[in-house]
């Protein structure tokens, strides 16, 4: 089973992007600040990442970085979810490795389609 962490301090927002994933047929683990969201990642090293951007403590930005830094989940995917629409926003999260960058706003249904096309790449 493919294992989502999804990382965001607004719980409606967390809930949300669970639900659907799991309807999606993805597991899912959720978590509400950047820390528990690295700490999480080391111990069920998820296939992906949903990362807010903004969180307390570590920033979905400084939570990207210390995964893609680390051996045990430099490969994870990464899909930054964010309210920062701005054209250096979206370049400091493509400069910290995410794969997908994700702007609030946003359409669940399309997060899942994006979560699926990642995971279909790569799976190839």
């Amino acid at each position: 089973m493919t294992t989502v962490l999804v990382a965001d301090d607004d719980a409606d927002i967390r809930d949300l992007v669970a639900f659907k994933l799991e309807q999606a047929g993805l597991e899912v683990i959720t978590v509400g600040d950047g820390q528990a969201a690295v700490e999480t990642a080391r111990a069920h090293h998820p296939t992906l990442a949903v990362l807010d951007v903004s969180m307390p403590g570590l920033s979905g930005i400084d939570v990207c970085r210390t995964l893609r830094a680390e051996p045990g989940t430099a490969d994870m995917l990464i899909i930054m979810l964010t309210a920062r629409v701005q054209e250096q926003d979206v370049e400091g999260g493509f400069s910290a490795g995410a794969d997908d960058y994700v702007t609030k706003p946003f359409s669940p249904r399309e997060l899942v389609s994006r979560i699926q096309a990642l995971l279909t790449r790569a799976r190839a």
